[in-house]
């Protein structure tokens, strides 16, 4: 990327955390995602750094700062690991923005500190068994009792789900009212009658704690609300609208990744007596690749300078979201397609973006949903 679209000071972020993620992430990257397991040691040092206060309040440890820094990082973290990044961005993005615009006080005083730390981990539940692009098709209850609410449903595909120990739940109140029903409550880990399932067997981010939640009656106090009631689907839909700024950094990263083995490939594989970059049809893949990647981020950053400046972004969201999550598909899909059979086995980095690529154009608001957004704003335009 050009110099030009970067300040000096998010050019020395961008060094910084790219050499993190070389150092620290992609040495346990491959073993992490062949083990399934979450990596706390990732976690841990991105709390170290600061990275998951980077939008937040600093009177709670963060450092107020705009959506673009969030995007180099989550870039960068992509490069090398899909699932450190997606740890990054669900902890800022999906846990901490939240709280941070709608949480009181109290809240914020209670729950930022562990968030911006990463001591405690954050997690946003809103998708569940039977409704995915159907939010406000929630079936999970909420019901209002002296002093709080009794929870009783399911989240599932929940990322965090078994790890996370603040959790942001919506659901409704009154499903006949669909979205004016909802409310967003906060629970603790342990809290009496919350269960959770991890998700194995899942084709790509497999470092990615994903798990399934089950409220049993669960209690939770009037004071653990954000907002009010009738208010949580805006505060759902506006925390998405947020976080596809750093989902499609994600996937801007995936892509990044996929060009750079691929061309590093290309230029050491020979065939036929020379190198393999040497050949038009390669070439043209590269070409491919590399415009993509270029219009994923022109895409990206343009929607996270809007909300810098507090214009209108939603509709540039998605627009990033969609185009970035196909371009890292098919970035990921060439470069093994470059790789040959070596792109095919697990020693192979490409074979890993290839299975993380393919999750991005579906959480977060499915490809379909991001045409449907940006349709309806062309329309009212």
């Amino acid at each position: 990327m050009p110099d030009i679209m970067l300040t000096e000071e998010e050019l020395m972020l961008k060094s910084a955390i790219r050499d993190f993620a070389e150092r620290e992430v992609a040495p346990r990257a491959m073993e992490i995602d062949q083990e399934e397991r979450f990596s706390f040691e990732n976690f841990h040092a991105m709390g170290k750094l600061g990275l998951f206060g980077m939008t937040l309040d600093p009177k709670y440890g963060g450092s107020a700062g705009g959506i673009k820094p969030v995007v180099v990082v989550a870039e960068e973290l992509a490069r090398v690991c899909a699932s450190t990044s997606n740890a990054f961005v669900v902890q800022t993005g999906l846990a901490g923005y939240p709280m941070n615009q709608f949480g009181n006080e109290k809240q914020k005083a209670r729950w930022l500190p562990g968030l911006i730390s990463g001591e405690k981990v954050g997690a946003y539940c809103l998708t569940e068994p039977g409704n995915g692009s159907d939010a406000a098709a929630a079936s999970t209850i909420a019901k209002k009792v002296s002093g709080g609410y009794v929870l009783n449903g399911s989240k599932t595909f929940i990322t965090h789900g078994t790890i996370g120990d603040v959790l942001i739940v919506f659901a409704t109140m009154d499903m006949a009212l669909k979205h004016r029903g909802f409310v967003a409550l906060v629970l603790e880990k342990g809290m009496k009658g919350l269960t959770t399932q991890k998700i194995t067997g899942k084709m790509g981010i497999r470092s990615s704690d994903t798990g399934t939640m089950f409220f049993d009656n669960v209690e939770v106090p009037e004071e653990n609300r954000l907002g009010e009631e009738g208010q949580g689907f805006r505060i759902a839909m506006q925390t998405l609208d947020n976080s596809r700024v750093g989902i499609a950094a994600q996937a801007l990263g995936i892509a990044q990744g996929s060009l750079d083995e691929a061309l590093k490939y290309a230029k050491q594989r020979r065939a036929f007596g020379q190198a393999i970059a040497d050949f038009q049809a390669i070439q043209f893949y590269l070409a491919d690749m590399a415009m993509r990647v270029e219009a994923s981020r022109l895409l990206t950053y343009q929607a996270a300078a809007l909300k810098d400046a507090g214009q209108p972004y939603v509709k540039q969201a998605s627009m990033a979201k969609a185009y970035a999550s196909e371009a890292a598909v098919f970035c990921a899909d060439r470069a093994v397609q470059i790789f040959g059979g070596y792109g095919y086995i697990r020693e192979s980095k490409v074979e890993r973006f290839y299975r993380d690529a393919r999750i991005t154009p579906i959480y977060e608001g499915t490809s379909e949903i991001q045409r449907i957004v940006i349709a309806r704003h062309l329309l009212q335009e």
